[in-house]
């Protein structure tokens, strides 16, 4: 959805309404609203005053409001109109697939779906889209969608243009795995002819797995294959495991299989190396083993590791109607953009300081803060070795990133012990790295380091 989506949505709704077009000042004032610009710029641009842009956007936002049946500003514009248009219709397409699993022939309704469009020719990219078969059934209902721009075309890239195999997308519990999944499904699934989500969470075997793939596929008409691999060769997959990490071990180091479960690793092996033209994503909060010595060698496995929102996480504090906006990038930089610490903590504001994020950070003790975040930070210290826990609270002691081919002097572990931890600690995202000239410093995530130091009396 962009600007131009957005901006002729509008005209169109004025049209129906009014028999008017939207004027030059309204369209740039959607435009410029859509880029998040305020109005000062706005009226830059449009070489006009800033009151006529705010006079006539609190009248296009009265004219929106009352087709959209919600009281709109330019705060809650975007997000008001994301949901209506994007989010309720995902969450209304996996609960059809839940209730009706088969072909789909309607997917996502968005912005683009009020656009007057003229016939389309028999030849036209609309009329060859195809109708996939779609299993979400395993999927989390989308509640919300924050703007991932740049790492959704990250992942269109690698699976439409590089025709990336295997995927894996990891990152801390709430960081938006699932949520980016959904939005990749719903711009890429004409691309493909089957879709299906699987969680992991019950840690099926790999076998029963398997099974439930080719059930799946076996769905269509054509004749049943004997392998999963034959099904991505014959036709245009896309597989989403979720919950990866419950197959790996924990007090172990980051990505090592439950006993039993290691021919996962061969599995993923074969999705990486073998020719076909299906992709299969992994979600995890930790990063498998043998994906590092994949990519490597292999160019069609790709990994990202989903970080925070950035300054996108402003609009979580809009939608809680925090006070104080001047403040909301002190708050943002302290919870590391993640979206549910954000949004936990915006609950803990509104209790406690009536929404006033300036009384929050007031003292300077905010940084130390955890409240109700505890029991999600501690389901991933719960997942660490010994070796990672010692690590882990070296780490916490320090006040700056740290060059680990310093091995501190009063450690317990060996260097390659040591080095050990720290890479896996860094493949569950519990570190995080910066580069100072040539070399690589570690530090560990402010909020778990925060956590750590509370528990471990060390402020």
């Amino acid at each position: 959805m962009n600007a131009e989506d957005v901006v002729q949505w509008a005209d169109n709704l004025i049209f129906e309404r009014t028999g008017d077009n939207l004027t030059p000042l309204e369209e740039a004032i959607l435009t410029g609203v859509w880029q998040r610009q305020k109005y000062p710029q706005i009226a830059k641009e449009f070489n006009c005053s800033q009151s006529h842009v705010k006079k006539e956007a609190a009248k296009l936002w009265e004219k929106l409001g009352e087709e959209l049946g919600e009281d709109l500003n330019k705060f809650n514009f975007r997000s008001k109109l994301e949901k209506k248009y994007t989010i309720s219709q995902v969450s209304n397409f996996v609960r059809c697939v839940k209730g009706n699993i088969n072909i789909c022939n309607e997917f996502v309704q968005t912005i683009e779906d009020t656009k007057t469009r003229s016939p389309s020719p028999p030849e036209s990219p609309q009329n060859q889209a195809r109708s996939p078969i779609i299993d979400l059934t395993d999927a989390p209902e989308l509640r919300y969608f924050y703007d991932r721009t740049s790492e959704l075309s990250t992942l269109k890239q690698w699976i439409l243009q590089a025709h990336t195999r295997l995927i894996t997308v990891y990152g801390l519990s709430g960081i938006g795995k699932s949520a980016i999944a959904l939005k990749l499904i719903e711009q890429t699934q004409t691309e493909f002819d089957y879709i299906i989500w699987l969680s992991l969470a019950d840690t099926p075997t790999l076998s029963t797995l398997q099974t439930e793939l080719k059930q799946f596929f076996g769905r269509s008409p054509q004749p049943p294959l004997p392998t999963v691999i034959d099904y991505f060769r014959s036709s245009r997959c896309l597989v989403i495991l979720d919950d990866v990490q419950n197959i790996f071990k924990r007090s172990q180091l980051a990505g090592q299989y439950l006993a039993g479960y290691e021919d996962y690793g061969k599995f993923l092996k074969q999705i990486a190396t073998s020719s076909h033209q299906s992709c299969l994503i992994l979600l995890s909060w930790e990063k498998p083993r043998e994906i590092t010595a994949l990519e490597a060698v292999n160019l069609s496995t790709q990994t990202l590791n989903l970080k925070g929102l950035g300054e996108q996480a402003a609009e979580i504090l809009r939608e809680k109607e925090l006070a104080d906006e001047e403040k909301w990038s002190d708050l943002i930089d302290l919870y590391q953009g993640h979206p549910s610490w954000l949004n936990i903590i915006a609950a803990t504001i509104l209790e406690l300081f009536n929404g006033s994020v300036s009384l929050f950070l007031a003292d300077g003790t905010a940084d130390l803060f955890v409240g109700d975040l505890e029991p999600l930070l501690e389901s991933h210290l719960e997942r660490l070795s010994d070796s990672e826990k010692k690590a882990l609270y070296w780490l916490a002691s320090q006040n700056e990133a740290v060059d680990i081919s310093r091995q501190p002097a009063d450690s317990e572990l060996s260097q390659s012990e040591f080095w050990q931890a720290i890479q896996s600690l860094g493949r569950r995202s519990l570190l995080e790295k910066v580069l100072v000239g040539t070399r690589s410093l570690f530090f560990l995530n402010p909020v778990f380091k925060a956590y750590i130091q509370c528990k471990l009396n060390l402020i």
